[in-house]
């Protein structure tokens, strides 16, 4: 299936690693011109070294001025931006219990706050290409994980933004949506794993709880649903989240 994302301009944020580069690939790929914001400089060269057509921009986008010059700066090479993948963010373990009320800001601004800031430097060129936006979450937001308050509520306002704006933004065309992985491994997900005694049984554990094949989801896979959600295949989709879980979160846990 032609996608038609043959030189669309896609902002990605996290876009180095794990998921955010899954995304990038995938993307370009399909033809487009992915823009790789991170803050990463060691991972983001290497990659935009590998992509023809990428652009790179290396920023941390936990404060507003960042993220306003991230767009800024795909705007001057390329004079538009069809669509935004926000997608960095951590899980940083600030809990309820172990955690304090700074820790709890700062977790905020690294996963919540640049969704939005991203969006609001955007969204005058999303308006102009009747875009789109794909907002990455995380299945913490409807499960709760225990021990994580910052990063499961920055994902829970995700997904009521990702509704929020898919309402006010009818009428300009622009769609919205949400992806919303569970067990879904990346360099991150593989510091996590070895934080335990025994890695590869925490692994098999995890595993044996994923009801398709019983196997993590690939990166690859939530890049897949992202490239089909800005594509205009997509078109009359918006407001939805999409859950790429192996039917992690919702199936019957007898099935485990």
């Amino acid at each position: 299936m032609d996608l038609k994302l043959n030189d669309r301009v896609v902002l990605v944020t996290g876009g180095a690693k794990g998921i955010g580069e899954a995304i990038v690939r995938t993307l370009a790929a399909e033809g487009a011109s992915p823009v790789i914001i991170d803050r990463d400089l060691e991972a983001g060269s290497r990659l935009y070294n590998e992509i023809p057509g990428s652009q790179l921009v290396i920023v941390d986008l936990s404060c507003a001025e960042n993220c306003e010059t991230a767009v800024q700066n795909a705007i001057e090479k390329h004079h538009r931006v069809d669509a935004l993948v926000n997608n960095a963010g951590v899980n940083d373990k600030v809990g309820l219990e172990h955690g304090s009320p700074q820790e709890y800001i700062a977790s905020l601004e690294r996963n919540l706050l640049h969704y939005y800031n991203m969006a609001h430097y955007a969204l005058p060129q999303l308006k102009k290409s009747r875009g789109c936006i794909v907002n990455i979450a995380s299945k913490t937001a409807v499960t709760g994980q225990g021990g994580t308050s910052g990063y499961a509520s920055a994902k829970g306002a995700i997904l009521a933004l990702t509704r929020e704006w898919a309402a006010e933004l009818l009428d300009y065309g622009i769609r919205v949506n949400s992806i919303v992985p569970a067990e879904v491994m990346t360099p991150l997900y593989q510091q996590w794993l070895h934080t335990f005694p025994d890695p590869q049984r925490k692994l098999q554990t995890i595993l044996g709880k994923i009801p398709l094949q019983k196997r993590m989801t690939e990166p690859a896979e939530i890049a897949a649903m992202v490239a089909f959600l800005i594509s205009p295949r997509a078109g009359h989709v918006t407001g939805q989240h999409l859950f790429v879980d192996g039917g992690y979160v919702h199936l019957d846990r007898a099935l485990t």
